[in-house]
């Protein structure tokens, strides 16, 4: 199995962002992507396919054939005018049976060697993901996966299989993708692979979902959502940990390179001006942002939820603390929307859950009146003013940290017949240029924000979402042999460049 994700390739940045040193940031993701090596199975492959579980039923066995068609992405990417590219490195392509001790697979070790030598070539900065959520399926088999403490030995060994083979050439690491949204749509929702959350005995709760239009409440075979999703957080944030300090330990000092973490929140304003629901809204922050992004800040998880979770919350040992505080040389944040929060205290006698532990319901309206404009899927809504918000908490809460903006960006409905209708893109520009414009206020106001990373640089399979909706500056022709073109004409389906160059991202 390969996930083979290519997300968040970027060109300059403007001198007075981030002291210029930023990067903007387009992104593609690519799926699974099927060749001739040995691979096994991951759990995201064992969930999408058969795909009942997605939207349209379709999978990512293919989708834009990056697999293939890398050469070819990549000359897109320099002919784009880009000069990074980030990409997530498949855990069973690198160790097919998910531990150093099962072999390691070098067809594998060198499709990612030829692809960051060609980067290099190009004159294009490679940047990787170490885990986008493809936990093998061996180890899901054996132990549970992240369910157990037994992953944090089996991922850092993964991971410093990736320094030693690609540290020499690869200057910036990501440990985790999206870690929050692995931990709650895996095991509170059971939206997301390996399906496990609330069964027939616990409370199913509708909320706003992330990356995912379907909205009614999923019951699952197994799961309970009033633990695992913490236990699976809790073993994400050692495994970052430890990966981090095994690359500074052993690798960075040689390699000269950074390593950070990227987490995933919706900014949540009060549904009311009331104190029960600007509370409410705080909390939605901390139990999203803070779960992951206090510990290793500070040494431990945000006191509203020691407080809320109580017992059911793990607790870091003294040497845990050491290893998980200070794991970071960025942050990364991935921003899209924001809610509406409101009070919602638990029922007594209620089984407990992530999702009614943070005692607040979420929202996308006030007095039937969205938040912002709707975009493609039901849980995005267009409110750049948010960015800069969130911005300013991390600022101000988090002992003012570098920040990469990993991911940002609006999909639209897969409804449009030709390319030619799709090529015109003025809300993607717009969106873009009113988050930048909020970006630079936050930077004004003295946050450290280094990068802009844009979802996405070609249309993809979008998680349970599956083909339904499109993230891309580049149009995909997924009926065509992946066809994703960049010439100018009446059919181009090249939506990137110049959309950039209106909102001032690339220079002419």
């Amino acid at each position: 199995m390969d996930l083979g994700w290519v997300v968040n390739n970027f060109g300059s940045a403007p001198e007075d962002f981030g002291g210029g040193d930023a990067r903007w940031v387009p992104t593609v993701l690519v799926v699974f992507g099927f060749g001739g090596e040995k691979r096994e199975r991951c759990v995201l492959l064992g969930f999408t396919i058969p795909s009942d579980k997605i939207q349209d039923k379709g999978n990512g066995r293919l989708a834009i054939d990056h697999y293939h068609q890398w050469k070819e992405d990549v000359a897109l990417i320099k002919k784009v005018g880009l000069d990074s590219y980030r990409f997530s490195i498949a855990w069973t392509r690198i160790l097919p049976g998910g531990r150093l001790s099962a072999g390691v697979n070098r067809e594998g070790i060198n499709y990612y060697n030829n692809l960051i030598n060609l980067l290099l070539a190009e004159d294009i900065t490679p940047c990787a993901t170490i885990f986008h959520w493809d936990v093998p399926q061996c180890l899901e088999d054996e132990y549970g996966g992240f369910l157990s403490p037994q992953i944090v030995e089996d991922f850092s060994d993964f991971a410093e299989v990736c320094f030693w083979e690609f540290g020499d050439r690869v200057k910036l690491w990501i440990t985790l993708n999206e870690p929050w949204s692995f931990s709650v749509s895996g095991y509170a929702l059971g939206i997301f692979a390996p399906g496990r959350g609330p069964t027939q005995d616990d409370p199913v709760t509708n909320v706003v979902r992330h990356r995912c239009n379907i909205q009614n409440p999923v019951i699952c075979s197994e799961g309970n959502p009033g633990t695992e999703p913490y236990i699976v957080g809790h073993h994400l944030l050692l495994s970052h940990a430890a990966a981090v300090d095994i690359y500074r330990k052993n690798f960075q000092k040689l390699q000269g390179g950074k390593i950070g973490i990227t987490n995933v929140t919706e900014w949540y304003e009060p549904l009311n001006n009331t104190t029960a629901d600007k509370e409410a809204a705080s909390r939605a922050v901390d139990f999203a942002l803070g779960w992951f992004v206090a510990p290793v800040v500070t040494g431990d998880y945000p006191p509203v939820m020691r407080q809320s979770v109580g017992d059911r919350l793990p607790k870091f040992t003294p040497e845990q603390v050491t290893l998980v505080k200070g794991s970071y040389d960025f942050l990364g944040i991935n921003y899209y929307t924001t809610h509406y929060a409101t009070n919602a205290p638990k029922t007594p006698g209620a089984k407990p859950s992530y999702l009614t532990d943070q005692e607040a319901q979420t929202s996308t309206e006030r007095n039937g009146t969205p938040i912002g404009e709707k975009a493609g899927s039901s849980w995005l809504y267009i409110y750049p003013e948010g960015i800069y918000k969130l911005l300013v908490h991390l600022k101000e809460r988090y002992n003012n940290p570098i920040i990469y903006i990993t991911e940002n960006g609006v999909n639209e409905l897969n409804d449009k017949p030709t390319v030619s209708e799709a090529r015109f893109d003025d809300l993607r520009v717009k969106t873009h240029h009113d988050h930048l414009v909020q970006i630079k206020r936050a930077l004004d106001y003295g946050v450290r924000v280094k990068a802009y990373y844009l979802w996405s640089m070609f249309d993809n399979f979008e998680w349970a979402d599956g083909y339904t909706v499109r993230f891309g500056i580049m149009h995909v022709d997924f009926e065509n042999n992946q066809l994703k073109s960049l010439e100018p004409g009446e059919d181009a389906g090249h939506r990137g460049p110049e959309a950039l160059r209106r909102c001032g991202a690339l220079e002419t």
